[in-house]
């Protein structure tokens, strides 16, 4: 039970970039009192946007906690939201799957920054079964992560030249919380036996997390949620489990639980 132990502080220190880089939810807009107007899309872009912008951007988020990005369709409010905005951060490498066209109609009258953009696409993953388009989950590797920071800066040191100072000092600061950050994970996995790295999850989201931090990683569900698993998917991902007597597996809030549960079941 200890490694179960010491494999559960991993994935709880992993998740500190929700806490590090992830946003508390959708704001209200109110009064911008001048300040530089921006949108979101994911939480992490968010907070990211908060931390280094501070008191000079306002900042409005479009998906809160437990929103599955891939299937998140735009409401009125939120094409208005997105026409007002002096700049639209989003993550692209296609998370943002339902709002990808209207992103890119989005730049005729906001500006719009992918944030994943000043990575360099040689450390990007891009598994077969995405059909040649890259992992967009970037961010569980902590340290790719840190890449979209330095965007963010870049981009509203660029809109707002009078900013640039507080901008750089903010992000410089942010930066060494996630170099920290980065570093406390792979400490942390380094005491999980080198045979209990192994992460089943409902989907195949963390192949990032897997190549940082010394993990096999097994998805239900593919990449996109959008597709659903199949009864050969559940069996496979069964005999694998109880092959490698894997003692544990996490689920997403953010998924339908049914297919893992099956899972879990036949285990």
């Amino acid at each position: 039970m200890k490694g179960i132990s010491i494999f559960g502080s991993v994935i709880a220190g992993i998740l500190l970039i929700g806490l590090l880089v992830g946003g508390c939810g959708e704001k209200t807009e109110d009064a911008t009192d001048g300040k530089l107007k921006i949108v979101t899309t994911i939480g992490m872009i968010t907070d990211i946007a908060e931390r280094i912008g501070g008191e000079r951007v306002s900042v409005s988020g479009l998906m809160g906690p437990g929103v599955e990005p891939h299937l998140y369709k735009a409401s009125e409010g939120d094409i208005t939201r997105m026409s007002d905005a002096d700049i639209i951060f989003y993550n692209g490498l296609h998370l943002e799957g339902a709002m990808t066209e209207v992103l890119e109609k989005m730049n005729r009258h906001s500006r719009t920054v992918a944030v994943t953009s000043g990575i360099n696409e040689a450390q990007l993953m891009s598994p077969e079964s995405f059909e040649g388009a890259h992992d967009p989950h970037v961010w569980f590797d902590v340290s790719l992560w840190m890449k979209t920071v330095e965007t963010i800066t870049a981009a509203l040191a660029e809109v707002d030249p009078d900013g640039m100072q507080g901008y750089q000092t903010r992000s410089a600061a942010l930066l060494k919380e996630l170099s920290d950050l980065d570093e406390y994970v792979r400490t942390q996995a380094e005491r999980v036996p080198v045979e209990q790295r192994v992460l089943i999850t409902a989907h195949d989201a963390f192949n990032y997390f897997g190549r940082a931090y010394g993990f096999q990683v097994r998805g239900l569900q593919g990449i996109s949620t959008a597709a659903e698993a199949g009864t050969g998917d559940v069996q496979s991902l069964v005999d694998f489990i109880v092959q490698r007597k894997i003692p544990a597996i996490f689920v997403e809030s953010s998924v339908p639980t049914l297919y893992i549960e099956s899972v879990q079941a036949g285990v």
